[in-house]
C-alpha cells in the first residue's frame, strides 16, 4: 500500500509533464507590438501549431507576487492578446498559458520594455488636493474621461491623481465628444479642421483593448448629416446622435432671401451598419417665423447641446440659445414637456438657468445640469426634482462656482457618492470636485479645453485598468 501511495504521484506528474510539453511545443512565435506607439499597452501575436486557448500572465519585473492576467482567448492557432494597465518606461516580464481540455502548459518567462509617454502629452494634468481625506473613497479609487477635440485627438482616463493610466489617440481628426458607455467602450463623434467645436463627420467606437468596433463616416449609408454634441447607445446597441437639419424657407420679409436656410437641430437612431432607424427634427416642433431672433440666430437656430435618457427611455435634449430643456417621446417624436425660460413648469425662484450643458438624469432621478449662467457671470451645478403630472420644479441643488472660475461656454456637472459634484468649467481648463455648497476638495488643471469631464466608478474598468 505505502509503494502505490509514491508511484501516484509519480505517475501523475509524468502525464502532466507529458501534457504541458505537449501544449507548450504548440507555440511557434511570439510577437510583441505597441499599436499607435501607445505606452500603455502591448499587443502579443502568439502563434500556434494547433488551436488552444492562450492567456498571458505578466508582471513589473521584480514583482513577481503582484501578477495581472489577461483574458483566455479561446481555441484558435492565431491569438492577439492585448496586455494592459501598464505604466509608461517601465521594465516587464510575461509568459503565455496554453491550455485546452486536458492540459495546461506556461511558457518560459519573456522580457519586455514600455516606452515614456510621448514628450507632447507628459504633464497634460496637474491635481490640486489639500486634504484628502475630504475626498470620497469612490472618487480617490475611480477615474476620470478627458479627451482632446483638436488635431490630434486623443481619449485620456486619468485617475485622482492626474496620472494618465489609459489613452488612444487619432491622426487627422479630433474627438468632438466621447462618452463612456454601458457596454464599458468610448464612443466618440470625430472631426477635422472643417468642422468647428463640437461638430464632426464620423462616429468611432473603441474597446479598452483599443479594438476599433464601430467606424462610421458621413456619406456612408444613412449617415448623410453632419453630428453635434452628443452621442450615446440606446438599450438595442443603436447609436444616438444630434445631427444638424436645415430647412429652405421664404426671409425676405425679414430681410432675408426667398429662398433662405434656417439650420437647426435633430435626433438620428442608427444601427451598427449606419442604417436609420429613427429621426426627429426641432421643425417638427416648432416654427422659426414665430422666433423674433431667427435672423440672428438662422445658422444656428436653437443649438441643441446634450441629448440623454430619461428614466422612461425617453428623450432629453438641451438648447443653448431658448434656455430651454425638452423631453421627447423617443417613439413618437411628440414633445412631452418643455422646463426652463417660457416652459412648462412653474419655475422656483432663483432657479432660471441661462445656455446650460450636459443636461441628464443622475441617479438619484433627478434633472441635473451645468448653468453657464452668462447673464449673470456667474456658472453653477442645478438639481431639479420634478413632478411631472402637476407641472411643478423643486430646486433641491444650487452650488455655485467661484467668480475666476466663471465658464461662459462648454461644460459638465457629475453627481459623485450622492455628496459631492464633480463640475468641468471648460474655458478655464478646470475641474473641481465640490460639496453642494461650493466648498472646494480637489482640483484638476489641464493643459486641454475639456469639452466635459465624465467620471468612471473603479470596477466600470477592472481588469482593463487598476490601481
Amino acid at each position: 500500500m505505502l509503494f502505490i501511495k509514491r508511484l501516484i504521484p509519480v505517475f501523475l506528474l509524468f502525464l502532466l509533464n507529458a501534457c504541458s510539453n505537449q501544449c507548450e511545443q504548440q507555440i511557434t512565435e511570439i510577437k510583441l507590438s505597441a499599436p499607435d506607439r501607445n505606452s500603455l499597452r502591448v499587443h502579443a501575436d502568439v502563434e500556434l501549431k494547433t488551436p488552444l486557448n492562450v492567456s498571458i500572465e505578466y508582471w513589473v519585473k521584480g514583482k513577481e507576487k503582484q501578477i495581472s492576467r489577461t483574458p483566455v482567448s479561446i481555441n484558435k492557432k492565431h491569438h492577439r492578446i492585448v496586455m494592459t494597465n501598464l505604466n509608461p518606461k517601465q521594465e516587464y516580464q510575461y509568459r503565455v498559458i496554453t491550455q485546452n481540455n486536458k492540459c495546461t502548459a506556461i511558457s518560459k518567462t519573456y522580457d519586455f520594455k514600455t516606452p515614456d509617454f510621448p514628450m507632447w502629452i507628459q504633464d497634460f494634468f496637474k491635481v490640486y488636493a489639500p486634504d484628502p481625506k475630504v475626498i470620497p473613497a469612490s472618487f480617490q479609487k475611480g477615474y476620470m474621461l478627458i479627451y482632446r477635440r483638436e488635431i490630434p485627438g486623443i481619449i485620456f482616463i486619468i485617475d485622482a491623481k492626474g496620472a494618465i493610466k489609459w489613452y488612444h489617440q487619432v491622426d487627422g481628426t479630433g474627438f468632438k465628444t466621447t462618452h463612456f458607455t454601458q457596454n464599458n467602450t468610448m464612443l466618440s463623434i470625430l472631426g477635422n479642421d472643417e468642422y468647428p467645436t463640437s461638430y464632426g463627420n464620423e462616429i468611432l467606437e473603441v474597446s479598452l483593448n483599443g479594438d476599433t468596433l464601430l467606424h462610421l463616416k458621413k456619406g456612408e449609408k444613412d449617415f448623410k448629416q453632419t453630428i453635434h454634441h452628443e452621442i450615446i447607445l440606446n438599450k438595442q446597441n443603436q447609436v444616438v446622435t444630434l445631427c444638424v437639419e436645415q430647412k429652405i424657407m421664404d426671409l425676405s420679409k425679414y430681410g432675408g432671401s426667398k429662398q433662405d436656410t434656417v439650420k437647426s437641430d435633430g435626433i438620428l437612431v442608427l444601427d451598427r451598419n449606419g442604417k436609420k432607424v429613427w429621426s426627429w427634427k426641432v421643425f417638427d416642433e416648432l416654427d422659426p417665423l414665430k422666433d423674433k431672433n431667427l435672423m440672428r440666430d438662422k445658422k444656428d437656430w436653437m443649438h441643441a447641446n446634450s441629448l440623454n435618457f430619461d428614466k422612461d427611455g425617453n428623450y432629453i435634449i438641451s438648447f443653448y440659445n431658448n434656455g430651454q430643456i425638452w423631453k421627447v417621446d423617443s417613439k413618437t417624436g411628440k414633445v412631452i414637456w418643455k422646463f426652463g425660460k417660457d416652459g412648462d413648469f412653474k419655475m422656483p425662484e432663483g432657479s432660471t438657468f441661462d445656455q446650460g450643458h450636459s443636461v441628464h438624469m443622475n441617479n438619484q432621478g433627478n434633472l441635473m445640469l451645468f448653468d453657464n449662467g452668462t447673464s449673470k457671470k456667474l456658472s453653477r451645478t442645478l438639481i431639479f426634482k420634478l413632478n411631472e403630472n402637476q407641472k411643478t420644479a423643486q430646486l433641491i441643488t444650487e452650488t455655485k462656482l467661484p467668480q475666476e472660475i466663471y465658464n461662459d461656454r462648454m461644460g459638465s456637472s457629475y453627481l459623485i457618492a450622492d455628496t459631492t459634484i464633480l463640475q468641468c468649467t471648460s474655458k478655464r481648463h478646470t475641474v473641481v470636485l465640490t460639496n453642494f455648497k461650493g466648498t472646494f476638495l480637489w482640483m484638476l488643471k489641464s493643459s486641454i479645453m475639456p469639452y466635459r469631464v465624465e467620471f468612471i466608478p473603479k470596477e466600470k474598468l477592472a481588469p482593463y485598468i487598476e490601481n
